[in-house]
This record gives structure tokens, C-alpha cells and sequence, in this order.
């Protein structure tokens, strides 16, 4: 039987926004059928791949996507059909010249990144291999630490806090499954601090809580109460990852903590902020803390405390080799976080990996906040063995799909998976 595709199609189908996005349906000569969802971000770099929407005013408030969809079935499927599904580097190729643009504006991101990872999964599925092996050979068997989402501010919530997340990182757990239940267990001790204290407890869009707090430092005092409450020892066997998605509150030269009330902050000022809080709280990463174009305060916020933790780019870094390249040439920081739909195929979000290998630096392969059931992601963080995975709270079923996919993962792996970098 061959693994050649036969068909490809795509539907519009709507993420956990309720906001429309891309399904990709893949069929191959040997009967093998599979499908992959594309997942879209509201707080997005200014350089990643074009999400390519309709406009249409008149639905889904210009957000419709039956222009990705039509140039999935009517340009990209015929040139498609008949090659072999197991090539994927030369499909990718085909893809992205097809699209001709640099950002993918033609035939649009959300279009190209369904197919490729339709592709990638027919062709596991053809071979008889779980996605994991597939993309990642018979060394794929790190399973990842997750960054869970437990506190909600910035554009993923209508909460008080400037910054976008509060996670926590169950790292000193023996394996995943022991990771998961060190972090929902915190999760609902949270939960339950909250109550006491008279805070809401409604989720943002990636599932953490969304309270009204004095300060963004009070979200890091609840999250080291929660992890007391609920039996561990912060930083030995939970630590805090933060994302204050600078860019989002970064305007006319100023870092303006509007939300909670802390006033404006030059670059040096947020570095002296963060580093006052590695002293009082276990933060063991940060991400996006300073704004995607202030390329000199992200290397001066690196070599003040790139010692100390892991210094992590996402919008100044868009999963694009050419950001990370000159970020390695600069120092810009020492960790890349790894989306997909960023950069929009597989094959470019590995050729992104394999330089943050090179260079020594850490990556965390990524959901975005609209999301969908696809545990895609899941797999490929197994494949990638990097170690680190960022996919939202202890609850949403599209956040806990990929919990309970490396859960799965895990479970076949047996006695030969290995927890963790």
C-alpha cells in the first residue's frame, strides 16, 4: 500500500475563543486518514506569520477564515496530491514557495501549518508509529516539565495585572504524571485561597484564574501560599515561570503598569523590578519580560540575570530562525519559546530547534490562547526533547487534551521515559 497523499481538505471549524480557525483532513492512498487543528494567539509578535482571516464584517466579526480554507482546497491540495506523505521537509518547501511571500501572507499561515501537520500525522499513522517516534526517532523519550498557567492578566484576562501569566513548574516531580498532580492539586489549593480571600475564581482565556489584586507581585504571593497549601516546597518541588508579555504594555518608550496602578518603568527599571523578585520568589523563567523590539534591554536583562534563570524569547523571537540567529549573535537571551503557528510548518519550527541546540539555549514548545482539542503539540514536544512545555491551566479540555496526551505518552514509554531536559 503506498503513502502517497490521495486527498487533502479543510474545513472552518472554531477554537476555544469561539473564534473561527482551520481544520486540515489528510487521506492517503493506503486508507490512512488524520486530521490537525490550527491554533491562534491574541497577544502576538509583530513578525510572525500572517493568520490569514476574511474580513468578512458581516461574519464572525471579520474573523472567518474561508480564504485559508479555499486556498487549502484549491491550490494547495491539487499540487499536492500524489507525493509521498513521509517527505516532509520537501513538502513544507512546496508550501512555503507556493505561498511566495516571507510572512506567508498569500495563502496564510492558518492554511499552511493545518496542512503540514496533516501530513505529518497521515504519515506516522501510515508507518504504524505513535507522532512522537515519527518526528523524533527512537530518542524521543523526554517527556516534557509543563509551565502551567495558574494566574491570568495582561490580554488573556479582564483581571487587575499588567503582566499575562503566572505558572507554575512542577520540576521536582519524579515523572509527568506525578508532575501533573503536584499542579492541579496546587491549582485547587489555589482555587480555594482565593475563595477565602473574596476573589473571583473565573478563568481567563488559558484557563488560570483572573482575580482583581493589588500589585502583579500579590499573584506571586498566592501562587507560593498555594504551593504551601497544598503540601510542597517552593522551588524544590514547584517553582514559578512568568510571561509578562512586555510588548503589551510597552508604549512611547515606557513600561506602563497601568492596570495595577505601578506607574511607568524605563527598561533598566523592569530589570530591576524582576531582579528584586528572583529574591523574594522561586522564578526559575521569564519570558517576553521586556518588549519585542527593545533589542538592547532584552541583552542587558540577560546578562544581569540570565545566571540566575532561563531568560526566554517569544515575540521578539516569532519561532523564526532569522530572529533566533542574530538573538544567539547578540546574547539577546538564552531560551526561545517554540510555536508552530508562528512560523507556520513543522519543518521551519524544527530547523528553529535545532538552533537553539546548537547555541546551547533552552526552548519550550507552546499553545497559543485560542486553542483547539489537537494535542499535536504534545507529541512534538516528545519529539523535540527540549524538555519544557508551555499548554495553559489545570483545566479547559483544549489545555488538559495535551496533559493527558503526555500522560499517555509516558504510560508507553515505560520504564525507558526520562522526565524532563
Amino acid at each position: 500500500m503506498s503513502s502517497l497523499i490521495k486527498a487533502i481538505r479543510a474545513i472552518e471549524i472554531l477554537d476555544s475563543r469561539g473564534t473561527p480557525t482551520v481544520r486540515v483532513f489528510v487521506l492517503l492512498e493506503d486508507g490512512t486518514a488524520a486530521a490537525a487543528s490550527v491554533p491562534s494567539g491574541a497577544s502576538t509578535g509583530e513578525h510572525e506569520a500572517v493568520e490569514l482571516r476574511d474580513s468578512d464584517t458581516h461574519r464572525y466579526n471579520g474573523k472567518g477564515v474561508r480564504k485559508a480554507v479555499a486556498n487549502v482546497n484549491e491550490i494547495i491540495a491539487p499540487r499536492l496530491a500524489g507525493l509521498d506523505s513521509s517527505r516532509q521537509p520537501e513538502i513544507d518547501r512546496l508550501l512555503i514557495d507556493l505561498d511566495g511571500t516571507p510572512n506567508k501572507a498569500r495563502l496564510g499561515a492558518n492554511a499552511i501549518l493545518g496542512v503540514s501537520q496533516a501530513v505529518a500525522r497521515a504519515a506516522a499513522m501510515s508507518c504504524g508509529l505513535p507522532l512522537y517516534s515519527y518526528l523524533g526517532g527512537a530518542a524521543a523519550r523526554h517527556v516534557p516539565v509543563p509551565m502551567m498557567n495558574v494566574i491570568n492578566g495582561g490580554k488573556h484576562a479582564d483581571s487587575s495585572l499588567d503582566f499575562q501569566e503566572f505558572m507554575i513548574m512542577p520540576r521536582g516531580a519524579p515523572n509527568f504524571a506525578e508532575a501533573l498532580r503536584y499542579g492541579a492539586e496546587t491549582f485547587q489549593a489555589l482555587k480555594r485561597l482565593l475563595q477565602e480571600r473574596g476573589h473571583s475564581t473565573a478563568v481567563g482565556d488559558e484557563g488560570g484564574f483572573a482575580p482583581q489584586l493589588e500589585s502583579n507581585e500579590a499573584a506571586c504571593e498566592l501562587i507560593v501560599a498555594a504551593i504551601e497549601r497544598a503540601g510542597y516546597r517552593p522551588g524544590a518541588d514547584i517553582a514559578i515561570a512568568l510571561d509578562p508579555a512586555a510588548s503589551s504594555f510597552f508604549e512611547g518608550g515606557k513600561y506602563r503598569l497601568t492596570r495595577s496602578r505601578q506607574g511607568e518603568k524605563t527598561t533598566a527599571e523592569m530589570t530591576a523590578l524582576y531582579q528584586t523578585w528572583l529574591d523574594r520568589f522561586p522564578i526559575v523563567s521569564l519570558e517576553d519580560g521586556l518588549a519585542e523590539n527593545d533589542w538592547d534591554g532584552f541583552r542587558a536583562l540577560t546578562e544581569a540575570l540570565g545566571k540566575r534563570i532561563q531568560i526566554v524569547g517569544d515575540d521578539i523571537l516569532v519561532t523564526n530562525p532569522v530572529y533566533i540567529g542574530r538573538a544567539i549573535a547578540e546574547g539577546t537571551c538564552n531560551a526561545a519559546l517554540i510555536k508552530l503557528n508562528q512560523i507556520g510548518t513543522v519543518s521551519e519550527t524544527i530547523d528553529a530547534i535545532q538552533l537553539c541546540r546548537t547555541a546551547g539555549w533552552g526552548f519550550v514548545i507552546s499553545h497559543r490562547s485560542g486553542e483547539t482539542e489537537d494535542s499535536f503539540m504534545a507529541d512534538f514536544a516528545v519529539a523535540m526533547g527540549g524538555g519544557q512545555i508551555k499548554t495553559g491551566s489545570l483545566c479547559r479540555s483544549e489545555r488538559v487534551a495535551k496533559y493527558n496526551r503526555l500522560l499517555e505518552i509516558e504510560d508507553s514509554l515505560g520504564a525507558t521515559a526520562v522526565f524532563g531536559a
